[in-house]
């Protein structure tokens, strides 16, 4: 696999990575071996498989009904609220026929639009080998913009990257939040007595989803499929049970209601679209899971049964508005008759907690994606399934997702309150993607300029609509998911570029490896039995790591093996493409790994490959030697003091190389330096 062009920072291996050459008068060496470590049970990370492009029978019916589960599960369970949201006082809209209709026709057109015509359409056929979601987009444009060497417009797709990556992570705080509150809130209608029990319940079953999160999906996910299509069922058929009383509310469909409220209610529809936005939320969901599923079973289930069901839900919800208004107080739960009321609240709260979960694995994979690309320090990656690769946990994200989580329950208290503060981070999102999608039209499809710019004006104009109206909802709530990414945006850009920054200053006093070589040569230090293995982050020159063991230790492995670890902007790297390995002389070896960033590097994997390479080694004769450095703030580094000061500490709490690297942990040492930066 050819190496990154001159203009690319060399990619990260450690998060402390290693110091410039001991020569570097800014730079004195601290020698420690790294005591023995436990580390808990973790599965080996399973081989990446991606589904088939085209499955058919069994093998599609089993995608779909898991997609049905895993994928749908936050746009399914939009009926709880939407349109209760939309008519709450603050907006001064009454649930007249005239509203209902226009109200209607602007949700039937949303979904059609936005999520039909935009996601299920289009945004899906930009894949990166098989991968979705905005970070994977951007490492696809990443990778095609690498042969325009245009630095600005590669700053600004990087930007625009990191801050649809970080409104997702608003947006995972927000959704289990109002989704269990929303269920649970069944129980004003089915059990009026028990309301004051919403928000404790509501508690208790947040914290036990995040408690769980750690043993796994793989047991509960093949339940989800099941529950939700039961869900769809279910919901539709509330929807057709009041729509036979009043069938001129399909009329509804015809986009003229819409235009028709927006005419007389110019100011009123455009606050309302910030209720509207929440029937498309799951939008992006389709995208980020296309990796897991596969193109054809999220469309399938999409038409086949997830937007009729939705259809049909909001059509009966308009129908129970046009008998009675009064039912604007809980519509979706005033659909069922009042025996069915208490088990349609089990299954909604089932389906809020699915919805919840989906949210919750896809920040796993987005941080996972993060780390590999190298815009968040390492942290512990879990495989909870030997089969799965996309079954992970990261203990890091859970407990921040669960405090989040947890204290918007305790501080908005209902479903109806945390609705002003849901909508912004979404549409933030999808107006990215939008822009994204764009150059990857021109650049991968080679649509003309005008068919490009015709998408682009279409749909950025409906994101940006919706986007300006949730910002009416800033100063009632709006404002936390924009701190939350603001927040990431900020310790993301602040990784990469200190990372970058610190990498080049590193690499800068190392020495030649032909120079290195031609020293060792003719020195002859002494040479011990046994296998060394430098981990660098540079792919040229001797390793600062290496120059400090041989200046301190006086003595060299018979094997010595330079080895770096470079992700790639793909999701996944072919076996045939893993390894470059290169003899350098002198007992002297330097081996590449190339990863994709949905995958995990494994150093032990690593050497068996070189193993069948013809570079033997024996594990229990091998050591292992990483840099660790101490920053000093007193460099002349070009990053503000804040910035400095929070990339320090964002390196002293990332997890070691050991862990991430699946090191045997007591057969490391780490040789330490204190770095000006």
């Amino acid at each position: 696999m050819p190496a990154d062009p001159p203009d690319r920072p060399a990619p990260e291996v450690l998060p402390e990575g290693a110091p410039p050459d001991d020569a570097s008068r800014n730079v004195s060496p601290l020698i420690a071996q790294r005591p023995h470590v436990v580390i808990p049970p973790n599965p080996r990370p399973p081989a990446r498989h991606h589904p088939e492009a085209h499955p058919t029978g069994r093998r599609l019916a089993i995608l779909s009904l898991t997609a049905l589960g895993v994928v749908y599960g936050d746009i399914g369970t939009s009926p709880l609220y939407a349109i209760r949201e939309a008519f709450k006082l603050e907006y001064d809209l009454a649930p007249s026929p005239v509203n209902i209709y226009g109200l209607l026709s602007m949700i039937v057109w949303a979904l059609i639009l936005v999520v039909s015509v935009k996601y299920v359409a289009f945004i899906l056929r930009a894949d990166n080998k098989g991968e979705g979601g905005v970070l994977a987009l951007l490492a696809l444009l990443l990778r095609r913009e690498r042969r325009t060497r245009d630095s600005r417009r590669r700053a600004v797709l990087v930007a625009l990257g990191l801050i649809g990556g970080a409104f997702l992570y608003g947006d995972g705080i927000i959704t289990p939040a109002i989704s269990v509150l929303s269920a649970v809130e069944g129980l004003n209608v089915a059990m009026p007595a028990l309301s004051p029990l919403i928000v404790p319940i509501a508690f208790v079953i947040i914290t036990a989803l995040f408690a769980l999160q750690r043993f796994g999906t793989a047991r509960v996910g093949r339940a989800f499929g099941w529950i939700m299509l039961l869900w769809f069922i279910t919901i539709g058929l509330l929807g057709i049970r009041e729509i036979v009383s009043r069938p001129e509310i399909l009329l509804a469909i015809n986009p003229w209601y819409a235009v028709r409220f927006f005419v007389e209610h110019p100011a009123a529809s455009f606050v309302v679209l910030g209720a509207v936005v929440l029937v498309i939320t799951g939008g992006e969901a389709l995208y980020a899971d296309m990796g897991h599923f596969g193109k054809r079973p999220i469309r399938i289930v999409w038409f086949g049964l997830v937007l009729p069901a939705l259809l049909l839900n909001y059509f009966g919800q308009g129908s129970l508005l046009l008998r009675d208004a009064a039912a604007i107080e809980n519509p979706f739960y005033l659909l069922a008759p009042a025996s069915l009321q208490l088990p349609l609240l089990v299954l909604a709260t089932s389906a809020a907690v699915i919805a919840s979960q989906a949210l919750i694995s896809g920040a796993f994979s987005l941080t996972q994606q993060a780390i590999q690309l190298g815009y968040i320090p390492r942290m512990t990656v879990v495989h909870t399934s030997a089969q799965e690769a996309g079954q992970i946990y990261i203990p890091e994200v859970n407990k921040a997702l669960a405090v989040g989580t947890l204290l918007l329950v305790a501080t908005f208290g209902s479903s109806t309150a945390l609705g002003a503060a849901y909508g912004v981070a979404v549409t933030g999102t999808m107006a990215i993607t939008t822009i994204l999608f764009y150059v990857i039209t021109r650049q991968k499809f080679g649509w003309s300029p005008a068919q490009a710019l015709g998408f682009l004006t279409f749909f950025l104009a409906i994101d940006l609509l919706f986007f300006a109206a949730n910002l009416l909802k800033v100063p009632h709530g709006g404002w936390v998911p924009l701190a939350i990414a603001f927040t990431l945006f900020t310790l993301m850009s602040t990784w990469k570029r200190g990372r970058t920054l610190l990498t080049q200053q590193l690499h800068g006093g190392s020495l030649p490896m032909d120079l290195f070589l031609a020293d060792v040569a003719r020195r002859k230090p002494h040479r011990v039995s046994g296998t060394a293995v430098f981990m660098t982050s540079g792919h040229e020159g001797a390793p600062v790591v290496l120059l400090h063991h041989l200046k301190h230790n006086k003595v060299l492995h018979d094997k010595v093996i330079l080895m770096s670890v470079q992700v790639d902007e793909y999701p996944e790297v072919p076996d045939d493409k893993r390894l470059e390995l290169e003899n350098l002389g002198e007992g002297f070896w330097r081996v590449i790994a190339h990863y994709g960033f949905m995958e995990q590097p494994d150093v032990p994997e690593i050497l068996e490959l070189c193993r069948k390479r013809g570079l033997q080694t024996k594990r229990g004769d091998t050591s292992y030697f990483l840099g660790r450095e101490r920053l000093v703030l007193t460099g002349k580094s070009p990053m503000s003091r804040w910035r400095k000061q929070l990339f320090a500490l964002m390196s002293r709490n990332a997890r070691s190389a050991t862990e991430y690297f699946g090191i045997p942990p007591n057969r490391v040492v780490e040789l330490g330096a204190q770095v000006e930066f």
